[in-house]
C-alpha cells in the first residue's frame, strides 16, 4: 500500500485540509509531520466547517489513526483545546489520535519571545508571525534547549521548566516585555501533561510497523514549499522543512517509505504575511480573489494578499519537490474573470529570471513577465467531471501543468468535498 507525502507547493493556504479529507477515504493512518498551531487546515463537510491546527485533517474519518509526529511542535494547551473543541461537536479522538514523545513543546515564553522581537523587529524585517511561538520552539530545539513530550511526563518535569522560565524571563525584561506568572503557568502544564499522557508515545515504531504490515500512510505537511526554511523566501518563511523532505526527518520514516507526493496547489497565488510576492495584485481583480476565495487565515483570520498564478513558484516547487501530480484547487474562483495571466519569469535588472532566485532584494524588486489566456466567464462550481469543464478552463489548466510539468490528478471547483473532480488517485 502506498506512502502518501501532501505538502504545499506555494505560500501555504492552498487548500490542503479539504484535499487531505478526500484522500483520507482511501487510508489507515495520517502524519501531521512539521510545523505547529500556526497552520490552520480548513475542511467544509455538508454544512459544516472544522478548522484544524494540530490534529491531523484524517479525523473526520471513522477509523483513520491520526499521529502528531516527532517534526511538530506542539502547544499542550492549545492541543487539549482542540481535542475537546472536536469533542463537543460528536468528534472523539481517543484512541485515534497518537503523539509523538520526541515533539517539541510549545509553552507561553516561546509566545511572549515571538510577540516582543516582532514588534521590536525594525520596519522591513517584520516577518508577519503568528505570535504563536513556532519559531522560538524550533529554535530551542536548534539549541539542544527544548522540552519535548517524552519530558512533561517525567517526575523532574516541573524543576526544567521553572528553570526555563526563570532564564527566558530574564531575556523578555530586556526585550521591555511582561514578566510571566512562573507558578500559574507551572501548574496549568502539570494540568495539560496529565491530560496529554494517553496520547503520547514514540511513534517511530507505531509508523514503521503500519508500513511493514502494509497499511496505506498519508503524510500531511502544514504551510507551503515557499516557507521552507531553507528553501522558501528566506527570512520570510516558517521555521520548520514545509517541504517533502520534511516528511522523512519529522516522522521517522526512511525515504524509500514514501511513494507518491501530491503537491497541492491554487490556480492562483496567495500569501499572508510579510515578504516578497512577484504576482500580487492590490487592484480590483485581486480584491475579487480575495472575496470570492474567501482568503482569510484559517489561524489569524488576517487578508490573504492575492495574485495571479506564478509557474516560476509551481516549477521550483515541483523541482524540490518531486511532485507526482497536481492537487489544484479554487478553479472556481476565476470563474469571472475576462483575461487571466500567468507568470512565467521575472525581469531584474535587465536579467531574466526563469528559475526563483535566492535573493529577496531581486524578488522585490523584480517585474514579473506574464503570458494571458482568456477566461471562461461562466460558473465551474457545479461540474462533477472534467471533461465538463468549460474550453477554456480546460485550456489554462493544461497551460499550468505544461508551464510546471507536472500532470493534473485532482481538481477543486468548492470547497465541499462533492466538489471534487478525481482524475488519479
Amino acid at each position: 500500500m502506498p506512502c502518501t507525502l501532501l505538502l504545499g507547493a506555494q505560500w501555504g493556504d492552498e487548500g490542503k485540509g479539504k484535499i487531505i479529507d478526500v484522500l483520507t477515504e482511501n487510508v489507515d493512518m495520517v502524519v501531521r509531520y512539521q510545523g505547529g498551531n500556526n497552520a490552520g487546515h480548513t475542511v467544509e463537510i455538508a454544512d459544516e466547517r472544522y478548522v484544524l491546527h494540530l490534529v491531523p485533517s484524517g479525523v473526520f474519518r471513522p477509523g483513520v489513526m491520526c499521529i502528531i509526529g516527532n517534526g511538530v511542535v506542539v502547544d499542550p494547551i492549545a492541543l487539549m483545546a482542540e481535542i475537546n473543541g472536536l469533542a463537543e461537536r460528536g468528534i472523539d479522538v481517543k484512541g485515534r489520535l497518537l503523539l509523538s514523545d520526541r515533539a517539541h513543546a510549545v509553552f507561553p515564553y516561546h509566545r511572549a519571545l515571538d510577540a516582543g522581537r516582532e514588534k521590536n523587529a525594525e520596519a522591513g524585517s517584520k516577518i508577519g508571525t503568528t505570535r504563536r511561538g513556532i519559531g522560538p520552539t524550533y529554535g530551542d530545539k536548534i539549541a539542544r534547549t527544548g522540552l519535548r513530550m517524552c519530558d512533561l511526563l517525567d517526575p523532574d518535569f516541573r524543576d526544567r521548566l521553572l528553570a526555563r522560565l526563570e532564564e527566558n524571563n530574564q531575556i523578555l525584561a530586556t526585550l521591555g516585555e511582561e514578566q510571566l506568572d512562573v507558578d500559574s503557568i507551572i501548574a496549568q502544564y502539570l494540568d495539560s501533561a496529565k491530560s496529554l499522557k494517553e496520547y503520547i508515545v514514540d511513534t517511530i515504531p507505531v509508523l514503521n510497523k503500519a508500513m511493514t504490515d502494509g497499511k496505506s500512510l498519508l503524510l500531511e505537511g502544514a504551510q507551503g514549499t515557499m516557507l521552507d526554511i531553507d528553501f522558501g523566501t528566506y527570512p520570510f518563511v516558517t521555521s520548520s522543512n514545509a517541504s517533502a523532505g520534511g516528511g522523512c526527518t519529522g516522522t521517522g520514516l526512511p525515504p524509500k517509505a514514501i511513494s507518491r507526493v501530491v503537491g497541492v496547489i491554487k490556480a492562483y497565488t496567495t500569501r499572508v504575511g510579510e515578504g516578497p510576492f512577484p504576482t500580487e495584485l492590490t487592484d480590483e481583480i485581486g480584491a475579487h480573489l480575495g472575496k470570492e476565495g474567501r482568503e482569510f487565515g484559517a489561524t489569524t483570520g488576517r487578508p490573504r494578499r492575492c495574485g495571479w498564478f506564478d509557474a516560476v513558484v509551481g516549477k521550483y516547487s515541483a523541482m524540490v519537490n518531486g511532485v507526482d501530480f497536481w492537487a489544484m484547487t479554487k478553479l472556481d474562483v476565476l470563474d469571472a474573470i475576462k483575461t487571466l495571466k500567468i507568470c512565467v519569469g521575472y525581469k531584474h535588472n535587465g536579467h531574466t529570471y526563469d528559475a526563483f532566485p535566492a535573493d529577496v532584494g531581486v524578488l522585490q524588486q523584480c517585474e514579473p513577465v506574464y503570458e494571458e489566456m482568456p477566461g471562461w466567464d461562466t460558473s465551474t462550481k457545479t461540474v462533477t467531471q472534467f471533461d465538463e469543464l468549460p474550453p477554456n478552463a480546460k485550456a489554462y489548466v493544461a497551460r499550468l501543468c505544461e508551464l510546471t510539468g507536472v500532470p493534473l490528478g485532482i481538481l477543486s471547483v468548492g470547497p465541499g468535498r462533492e466538489n471534487t473532480l478525481r482524475l488519479k488517485l
